[in-house]
């Protein structure tokens, strides 16, 4: 599918502006095949007891990472997750996280990606699929 880089920078803007990619310091990016990247520099309010980054943070960079991949293929359509599976690999301490979601199936009334997480040193630490429909009539860029 062909990239729009200028609808991505779009997503990119609006990414800035959600309350928790602000709260836990998260943002957005495209590679060069389009695949979204959701980057989580190390904060320690976003670990778990044993001092771990939590699942719940690795679960929203995963669902943020499909969710964008599946929206850049989808310009002006707000895309809603139906459903996401995690798989919680390896634990990732004091780290940097990043994510990466591409479309596996594109369709016109669902999509689904797949999307991983990876600690600063390469190791993998989960991975996920989602499920992703776009809503009919609710737009979402500029006017959103």
């Amino acid at each position: 599918m062909e990239m729009n880089i200028a609808w991505q920078q779009e997503l990119i803007e609006l990414f800035r502006g959600v309350p928790i990619a602000r709260f836990f310091g998260m943002y957005l990016s495209y590679d060069e095949q389009g695949h979204a990247c959701i980057h989580l520099p190390y904060n320690p309010n976003l670990d778990h007891a044993l001092k771990g980054i939590h699942g719940g943070a690795i679960a929203t960079m995963l669902d943020n990472a499909g969710w964008f991949a599946v929206a850049a293929q989808n310009e002006g359509v707000w895309i809603a997750t139906s459903e996401f599976k995690v798989h919680l690999l390896n634990p990732a301490k004091e780290s940097k996280l990043h994510a990466e979601g591409w479309v596996v199936k594109s369709g016109r009334r669902i999509s689904v990606a797949e999307m991983r997480v990876s600690s600063s040193n390469g190791e993998l630490v989960a991975i996920g699929t989602g499920t992703y429909i776009p809503l009919d009539g609710v737009p979402i860029g500029k006017n959103t």
